[in-house]
């Protein structure tokens, strides 16, 4: 499922408030609705930023997380470097359904996509901003809006990574990281009753929580290279897999 693009080097920032703003360079994003300043997006800001398309027979690969996509993205397209194009919107966003039409915007603004490798929750760690029994719901709902616009595209959902206790990052968090583990509980039930394919990155890091930074959240580089690692061998085995099928 290809299909012919002029180059571009556009960048469609994700305002949660407003929708998405396309712009010809990548401008600082400041409505985001992220208020917590530890899950900031560490690196580029947040946005759809998309590979320059010069051979439309390619296959096409959009990566979807938060500030932990920013760590390994670089890694990623360079793995996947002459196999795929690949696309990645770094967004701070939480199941909702202002998520889920985001998500509608970006996906008709870049795709078509042959593979989409999707991360979403993190940030809905605090109590109140995913409302109580609709987790489910609402993750059911995006994946759906993938079948929907990309009903040829092979999905793989990654599991949130672990969360440690800020300046001792061989202590997994002992009120935040249960949160990600239940939401990754749920999350793998929808995966699995929607035939979604699942990576786990939660599982990859757990037991090496001395690669954490050391500020909760985020991870020294040989973990997003083993995250990295890990995603381009789940996309190549996909596109194989594709291709035989055609």
């Amino acid at each position: 499922m290809t299909r012919s693009r002029t180059p571009t080097a556009l960048f469609l920032t994700a305002l949660f408030s407003t929708g998405p703003v396309i712009a010809g360079a990548a401008p600082a994003d400041t409505n985001t609705g992220e208020s917590d300043p530890a899950l900031h997006p560490d690196g580029k800001s947040w946005g759809l930023d998309q590979s320059e398309v010069e051979d439309p027979t390619r296959p096409r690969v959009l990566l979807i997380g938060d500030s932990i996509l920013n760590g390994y993205r670089s890694y990623a397209v360079g793995s996947l470097a002459g196999k795929a194009y690949v696309d990645s919107w770094v967004n701070p966003h939480y199941q909702s359904p202002k998520l889920n039409e985001t998500l509608t915007e970006v996906i008709e603004f870049g795709g078509p996509y042959d593979v989409v490798l999707f991360n979403v929750g993190l940030h809905g760690y605090q109590e109140g901003r995913i409302p109580k029994r609709r987790f489910k719901p609402l993750t059911q709902a995006y994946v759906q809006v993938l079948r929907d616009k990309l009903p040829e595209a092979h999905l793989i959902w990654a599991s949130s990574t672990p969360v440690t206790v800020e300046g001792m990052p061989s202590q997994l968090h002992p009120e935040i990281n249960p949160v990600i583990v239940e939401h990754n509980r749920m999350a793998a039930e929808v995966m699995q009753e929607m035939n979604v394919e699942v990576v786990d990155y939660y599982g990859l890091l757990a037991n090496k929580l001395t690669l954490a930074r050391g500020d909760s959240f985020h991870w020294t580089p040989p973990a997003y290279k083993l995250l990295a690692g890990k995603a381009s061998d789940t996309i190549r085995l996909a596109l194989a897999t594709q291709r035989r099928e055609q």
